[in-house]
Formats: C-alpha cells, structure tokens, sequence
C-alpha cells in the first residue's frame, strides 16, 4: 500500500476515532485514584494518575520499515525503571511505561492510540514516533485532551498549530534543522549545487521545504529531487537518477532502513562524489554499520544530544549515570546505541516537564509542555535547552553539526541557535 492510501485509510479512521471521543470522553476529574486536588485544580483530568502511580502509553514502529527506531523505548523505559526504583518515581509516583507497536502504519497506530487512552486508561500518550502516525492520531488525542507528550518527529506542524494545543514535539522540528544544513552550505559551499532524496510525506516535505526556503536569495541551489515511498523496496533507482545530476552536494532526508540504503548506494556510485548530509533521524551508528564505516568517511550531519561513543562525554556525569543505569535496567540493550541515549533524553525530559507541572493532571501536563523556560536536560548538548511559550510549540531549535570519522561522530564548529539565526518557524 502506498503512503498516501495508508494516510487516506488513517484519515477516516481519525475522523471516526474523534467523533466516539466527542461522544464519549466523559466528564472532569474522572478516575482520579486518590490524586490531590484543590484550588485550580479541581475538576481536572486525573484518569491514569494517583498517588503513587502515573501510567503512560507509547507508540512506536517496533515492526516494519521504521523498526530501528524500536531502540527508543528500550532506553525509555531503562530511565523510569532506574527512576521507579531509585528516586521513587516521579514526585512520588511511579511510572508505569505501555509501548505499542503500529509497524509504522498510520491506521495501527490510530488503533494502538484508541486502545491505550480507552482500555489502558493512560495519563497520556508519551512519544507517538513518526510524522504519519502522528498526524493521524492527533485529532483524536486532542478530542479526548489526553496530552501527546514530546511526539518523535521533528514535523513543524507539531509547534506551530494552535487546534491542537495537547500535541507538542521535542527534537529540533525539520525546519530548524534544515536551516542548520542550509547555513553550513552557506558558510563552506556557496555555489553547491544539492541533490535531494526525501521521503514522500510530510515529514520529507518539512525538510526539503524548510532547506529551499533558508537558501533563498544564495547562491546554494537544489538542482535535482527524487522521492520515495515507505513501501518501496529500495531507493537506489532514485539514487542513479541523481547521481546524473553530477550535484556537488547530497542531502539524504530519509529514515533508518532508507538512509542505510542511500549511503549504500552512494559508495557504490564511484562516478559520483557528493558531499553526502544525512539527516538527524537517519545517522545513528546503527544506519551507518552496515553500509561498512569505510563508506561513510566524512558524512555530515546534525545533532543536539551527546553520543554515547564520542570519548569527550567518558567522564560527564549524566553519561556514566546513563550506561550504569542502561547495564542495571536495560541489560539487553547495548548503551552506545545513539536511540537508547534518546530515549533517555526524552524521559528525563518529561520528568523535569511532570515536575514542574502546577496540578497533577492533564491539563497541568499540557500547560507546563507548553511553558518550558530554558529547562536543562542533561544528556543534551551543552548550550541546548528547553523553551517554549505563548506562540512557540518547539521545545529544542538548537543543533551543532557533525562530521564522522573513524568509528564515530565528531562534533564540529558551534550549537546553531536557529530561533536567532532565522526566526519564528512558521508552518
């Protein structure tokens, strides 16, 4: 099935979803377990919170062309354990972590999002990974006003719409981080001329857009294009068509089993020698292996968390915190997997996000996602904070980039603060 079917079937499906919420979605304060609530908070929504509890509900491809994202929750879940048994919880309660698996199929994931808000009776939705999957459950989340907490995708929708206000992205939304690429371009290759392979949805149109509108007015100039479906067996068709385009530069927007597929296709094109940037999503350690780390020498790319292999970190204390903690709770789990490290990031950031929360319930999560004031993180790179407010849904929009050499990713030139160096993204 081709993406635009799979997003057709997942539309209905949201539609139908959000009118048995409306329906359906009952009144404040249920299920409140004992929870406190006084003042401003009464009346609010405590299903899936009390005392000593608070479950949430996450949604990942664990099966399917995405499935090397399925590393995520394992470094998720590592933190909550090692919270639940350390810290005792979050505020005092513990935190029970339900992962799905929607094979990265939007429909499935419509369904999973049914199941762990109706029959699981989460707080909410913590990570709904994907751009489709994400679009195709955030009706239905927002008619329920069940938060859908840091989704992992980076879509620019997720910040800048104002009907959804229970959604809200955490990593650097595509905009951002293509306007990164665009003034490394800028800087170091004034007159490249840019292939582009991206991914047929909104997630691959986020970037590409995001990349053409920050090189306007320069002499960067994208000169060839190529698609591909998440069905497709494999892009290296799309890659011979652009290699005929003999660009100077490459711009790979794809996801795991892709982005492996076009580094693999680019070392073998020996007529064809790019500059090859590989977007965040697609350049962990885990998509580069198997292409053989002798055909990814000098690769560009984009980040905003400490790897777990770059020796600069063998001493930061949140790093040994989180491989002491991966080894205890997660002993299946290797902890120099970039994913594993990102999970870990993103639950601490809903840790420090519940914390500052001013009631314990949903409406107290949405309110504080969306009032972050410059929150440290500590597996985040020095110099990246949290921040959103009145008007700006984007959580992180700060990247520093990165070249790999040897066996791992160095870190290069200064954190590119793009709410400064371009503006307010706009959808």
């Amino acid at each position: 099935m081709r993406v635009s079917a799979i997003r057709g079937t997942a539309a209905t499906a949201a539609v139908l979803l959000a009118a048995t919420a409306a329906a359906s979605c009952g009144g404040r304060g249920e299920d409140s377990g004992g929870t406190e609530a006084s003042g401003r908070c009464q009346g609010q929504q405590t299903t899936g919170i009390g005392d000593k509890s608070l479950k949430l509900g996450g949604i990942y491809p664990l099966s399917g062309p995405a499935s090397a994202y399925g590393d995520i929750p394992k470094g998720i879940k590592a933190y909550f354990d090692y919270v639940n048994a350390e810290q005792d919880g979050i505020g005092g309660r513990k935190v029970e972590f339900l992962v799905r698996d929607d094979g990265y199929q939007p429909p499935k994931a419509v369904e999973e999002a049914r199941r762990l808000v109706e029959q699981e009776r989460v707080f909410a939705l913590f990570q709904t990974l994907g751009t489709p999957s994400t679009t195709a459950t955030w009706d239905y989340a927002n008619q329920r006003k069940v938060p859908q907490v840091f989704v992992a995708t980076g879509a620019s929708k997720w910040g800048s719409d104002t009907a959804h206000p229970w959604t809200i992205g955490w990593q650097p939304n595509y905009v951002s981080e293509a306007r990164v690429y665009a003034q490394y371009l800028k800087q170091e290759r004034p007159d490249a001329k840019v292939a582009v392979l991206y991914q047929n949805d909104d997630f691959g149109k986020d970037l590409l857009g995001g990349f053409k509108k920050a090189l306007a007015g320069t002499g960067v100039r994208v000169v060839a294009e190529q698609s591909y479906e998440v069905s497709d067996p494999s892009v290296e068709p799309q890659m011979r068509n652009l290699a005929g385009s003999k660009a100077d530069v490459f711009l790979n927007v794809t996801t795991p089993k892709f982005g492996s597929q076009a580094l693999a296709a680019d070392a073998k094109l020996t007529d064809w020698n790019p500059l090859h940037i590989v977007n965040n999503v697609a350049a962990s350690i885990t998509v580069l292996r198997p292409v053989g780390f002798q055909n990814v020498q000098n690769v560009v790319s984009a980040t905003y968390y400490k790897d777990p292999i770059d020796p600069q970190w063998k001493d930061d204390a949140e790093m040994r915190l989180y491989t002491e903690k991966m080894r205890k709770y997660a002993p299946g789990a290797d902890p120099s997997v970039p994913y594993h490290a990102f999970g870990w990031a993103v639950a601490s950031s809903f840790h420090k996000t519940m914390q500052a929360a001013k009631c314990p319930t949903r409406e107290g999560l949405r309110d504080s996602m969306r009032n972050l004031k410059e929150v440290q993180v500590p597996m985040l790179l020095p110099g990246v904070t949290l921040s959103t407010g009145e008007g700006d849904g984007f959580p992180i929009e700060s990247m520093q980039m990165m070249r790999f050499k040897g066996e791992r990713w160095e870190l290069f030139g200064e954190v590119i603060d793009t709410r400064k160096a371009f503006g307010p993204v706009t959808e």
